[in-house]
């Protein structure tokens, strides 16, 4: 009799001879610029904790104090006996921060766009998507009964066509969704959420931001990708986010109108049945907000640091891509290429994973870096002498 399991292996088993296997790397210690990676000390320089916080001692400290006085769980999902003063002041404070009327905390970033999407669009409604959305965005709409769209990554002429064929649909669809990433992960390339809010107001639609690479970077005292263009509540409806980048904790949440919160607590079953945050994590992304508001000096030294590395790098012929953004992957073609890098780069004392096929295109691995506010210009320049050594060694540049 045939093992009904033996699909694990024999698929795991071919992952590995396509060398598509995830070879997780074990951290030991915290989060910090330099750190142990696999019992060896490197410079990390592909983390999301793009202002360092995951180590700031307010931050810390308020986790600690909370576990004091609040325990170390809350002891049932949100809408039975889980809800803490901690996670109301949280919400409190980060609608404050966004500038909006309300806001709601989800346990992660997956759990926000896997619970919510669904709810916002179902029989009868169409959404419409870029075609480099992240993949929580491409479940959350596959979990929806809603007919589905795509359009040309970040290609404002191409959404305007899609929405022009919507509105000779029959029968008319009852609501449309537009849905887009703020930040895009592998090439740091930014929405053009003005053009896209614009005509979303004009073919009456919802616009639906994922800003998890936007936060804490983009905007004023980095509020995100609405900050960033200066729109209204009125034009982007759902303003989604993440603390497990640059806050460095963890934790989905949305922001928009109460309404938008009223809505999603009584419909998003991510939301509904998950256990609450711990106080610990309530605690440390309401002492994260904080330092937002109050230590603007971290956002700033990330864009000095960004600027910074993205022109040395230019400077050296390496193909940077298009990012915008604290995002710079360093292009080098075929997946073996990036894989030899990231390699020999660990070796030279430099923590940069390959992001290969299929994630990208095939002719478009990369090194994927990501800077951090808490590096110093001595492990900077570190950085870039290593990337530089590397390349030259393996004949990149």
């Amino acid at each position: 009799m045939r093992d009904p399991t033996a699909f694990l292996r024999e698929e795991y088993d071919e992952l590995v001879r396509a060398d598509l296997d995830w070879k997780l790397r074990v951290l030991g210690g915290p989060s910090t610029p330099w750190c142990s990676i696999d019992g060896k000390r490197v410079l990390m320089f592909c983390s999301n904790n793009y202002l360092g916080l995951s180590n700031h001692p307010k931050i810390k400290a308020a986790a600690i104090a909370a576990i004091e006085s609040h325990g170390a769980g809350s002891g049932s999902v949100r809408p039975i006996a889980g809800t803490m003063d901690l996670h109301m002041e949280l919400e409190r404070r980060l609608a404050a921060f966004k500038q909006a009327e309300a806001s709601l905390v989800y346990q992660t970033g997956f759990a926000t766009n896997a619970g919510l999407i669904p709810q916002l669009a179902g029989d009868g409604d169409l959404i419409i998507s870029d075609e480099l959305n992240h993949g929580s965005i491409i479940d959350g709409v596959r979990l929806s009964k809603a007919e589905k769209a795509v359009y040309r990554h970040s290609d404002v002429a191409d959404l305007e066509r899609v929405l022009a064929l919507a509105e000779r649909h029959a029968p008319a669809f009852r609501r449309i969704l537009i849905i887009t990433d703020g930040v895009f992960s592998m090439d740091g390339d930014i929405a053009p959420l003005d053009r896209i809010a614009a005509i979303g107001a004009e073919h009456g639609a919802m616009v639906y931001v994922d800003d998890a690479h936007g936060e804490g970077v983009l905007g004023e005292g980095g509020r995100g990708i609405v900050s960033h263009f200066r729109l209204s509540r009125e034009t982007v409806q759902v303003e989604m986010g993440t603390f497990s980048k640059a806050f460095g904790v963890v934790g989905g949440h949305i922001s928009g109108s109460r309404d938008l919160v009223h809505f999603a607590y009584n419909k998003s079953r991510t939301w509904l049945l998950s256990g609450s945050h711990p106080p610990g994590v309530a605690a440390a992304c309401l002492a994260a907000v904080d330092v937002l508001e109050h230590e603007p000096a971290h956002v700033e030294r990330l864009w000095a640091l960004t600027r910074r590395f993205k022109k040395a790098m230019a400077h050296l012929g390496f193909d940077i891509g298009r990012s915008e953004t604290p995002i710079t992957p360093v292009i080098v073609g075929e997946s073996a290429r990036a894989k030899a890098l990231s390699q020999r780069l660990f070796e030279l004392g430099v923590f940069a994973l390959p992001i290969v096929f299929p994630m990208v295109a095939k002719d478009k691995a990369r090194i994927r870096t990501i800077m951090n506010a808490a590096l110093t210009d001595a492990d900077l320049e570190t950085a870039i002498g290593a990337f530089e050594t590397a390349c030259r060694e393996l004949h990149l540049i």
